[in-house]
């Protein structure tokens, strides 16, 4: 479990084929770092354990579904990702319920300065659009946001300058991909209204 708070941006090392499948994601990282083998980490919002420590990085084992439903195997060397370990029982739960699962990747369709702030506007899939509320919170590559307006195939947040500086979002352009994770609750909601109306 996470809370969408970002604590570190880290630095893509590298993304290289695993013989068996899927691929190894490093990360140049203190936090990461400071890990045990083991541990969770979210990585851009997803759910990866930690499998290697060396020289300041961390490295993580994905699955092929874990590329084929995130982000990650679009990273490059250099790419800053967003970073959240697990949350502790004496954690302060400042954002909201992140499981670190990916409901799928959105689209970046805008992305410029407002003032003294930021519009980002995300195209995403119906899917994940069900549960998205005016003023209700999602997962964008991790961070937990509050949604500003809602549409049809997509909605707006808007970015302080403190969380631009703190997360991958300085290297932002429309067209790229976001790792979307929508709300827990509201999953849970939807299921149990369902149950409900069938009897």
């Amino acid at each position: 479990m996470f809370t969408g708070l970002v604590q570190e941006a880290g630095e893509v090392v590298g993304l290289s084929p695993r013989s068996a499948g899927g691929a190894r994601l490093t990360v140049r990282s203190g936090l990461v770092a400071s890990s045990a083998i083991g541990d969770s980490v979210a990585v851009n919002g997803c759910c990866l354990t930690v499998t290697e420590i060396a020289d300041g990085t961390g490295s993580f084992d994905l699955l092929e579904e874990t590329l084929r439903l995130t982000n990650l195997g679009d990273l490059r060397p250099g790419q800053r990702v967003n970073l959240e370990p697990s949350l502790r029982p004496t954690d302060r739960m400042g954002g909201h319920f992140v499981t670190g699962h990916v409901d799928a990747c959105g689209t970046v369709d805008t992305f410029r300065q407002a003032g003294a702030d930021w519009r980002l506007e995300i195209k995403a899939p119906p899917h994940v659009m069900r549960h998205v509320v005016k003023k209700g919170c999602v997962a964008v590559d991790g961070m937990s946001l509050t949604v500003a307006e809602v549409s049809a195939d997509g909605f707006v947040i808007w970015i302080i300058p403190h969380t631009l500086s703190c997360t991958n979002l300085a290297g932002r352009s429309a067209g790229e991909r976001v790792n979307l994770e929508s709300d827990l609750l509201a999953k849970y909601a939807e299921k149990l209204l369902g149950q409900v109306s069938r009897g």
